[in-house]
């Protein structure tokens, strides 16, 4: 299993690489970066950055969307990186959520997300695609080459990953909701004639090393709680649409929001958001990995066995630095493959 790391782009943005480049050290493969240019700084800047002072480490957003970013642009973009660096980017992407809600705009339709995917998919990877009216390529790309993941809750864009998706992006760590998402997904992959292996699967969430305590168990609860609040967004679409009682989506994953009253934007992702007071100790628990070494390296072995090729650690809470030691020295070694030199 592949371990990445989440990241703001809080500024200043040096911190950000000094992050990622420790993440690298420690053993993490992917770094992944929040894409909200308006409330932290503008991401595909710094990755020029982190690609340029790390040797490995696969560089991304969780997640973009195609109402902020032309898709023109951000194949461009990727293209660009892979031929300065080498093939080291992904491209999460999804319907739109802070970036776009900031300026009073919405998620894009199911059918623009598609449609989006397709065509990223086809410029990155130095293919021409029909873009409004046009017959259109990178002609500088053709050694690009970058994968493209989904982001998905609800039934229609988990059957568009599994239809068009590179790979899916789960956000919570949640086993039961993971596995119901998975499935649809290969399901739907399998419906339109791919191989449902071939699609990558990464769970994300956030994770806070602790003694196991219950004062330190109670602590990183509440710095986690944003989690649910910014999960909960997403998941407010999905009950406006099919319902609370719908049976379209678990109740494991809408139940939880029916005391949601707003969310404030300035408060995006971070702990202490007072616009999250409705999330349960339970949904954190769930949605996010508490707990001593152990903890993690069993939850991480539970995902694996569901399918999972990555998790990645969304690292917004007090304790960064000791998240990425312990998971560096204590967890990755524990989840890797091991290999014997003498048998």
């Amino acid at each position: 299993m592949d371990i990445g790391v989440v990241l703001q782009c809080t500024p200043p943005a040096a911190r950000v690489i000094d992050l990622a480049k420790r993440a690298e050290t420690y053993g993490f493969t992917h770094v992944w970066t929040f894409d909200s240019h308006i409330l932290w700084q503008e991401p595909y800047v710094i990755y020029s950055k982190i690609l340029d002072e790390t040797r490995k480490v696969i560089v991304g957003p969780m997640v973009t969307n195609p109402a902020t970013r032309d898709v023109t642009v951000t194949a461009s973009v990727f293209a660009t990186l892979n031929e300065m660096y080498g093939n080291r980017t992904v491209i999460g992407i999804g319907r739109g959520d802070s970036a776009v809600r900031v300026t009073n705009g919405k998620p894009v339709s199911v059918a623009d997300l598609r449609q989006a995917v397709l065509e990223i998919q086809g410029l990155v990877n130095g293919q021409s695609i029909e873009y409004k009216g046009n017959t259109l390529r990178l002609p500088w790309a053709g050694a690009s080459r970058a994968e493209v993941w989904v982001a998905a809750y609800g039934p229609k864009v988990l059957a568009l990953t599994g239809e068009v998706g590179d790979g899916f992006i789960l956000q919570l760590a949640d086993p039961s909701i993971a596995e119901w998402t998975i499935q649809a997904v290969r399901s739907a992959a399998a419906g339109a004639g791919r191989n449902p292996d071939d699609i990558k699967i990464c769970v994300a969430g956030p994770a806070y090393v602790t003694d196991g305590s219950a004062e330190a168990q109670a602590h990183a609860r509440d710095q986690l709680r944003w989690f649910g609040g910014m999960v909960g967004n997403h998941v407010a679409d999905i009950v406006e649409r099919y319902g609370h009682d719908g049976g379209a989506v678990p109740a494991a994953l809408t139940e939880y929001i029916k005391q949601r009253k707003g969310y404030d934007y300035n408060e995006h992702g971070q702990a202490g958001n007072s616009h999250t007071d409705f999330v349960p100790d339970e949904i954190v628990d769930r949605f996010c990995i508490i707990g001593p070494p152990e903890e993690h390296i069993r939850r991480l072995e539970e995902l694996r066995a569901l399918g999972v090729d990555q998790f990645a650690v969304y690292l917004q809470h007090d304790d960064k630095d000791r998240t990425l030691a312990a998971y560096g020295e204590k967890i990755i070694p524990a989840v890797m493959e091991q290999v014997k030199a003498k048998e």
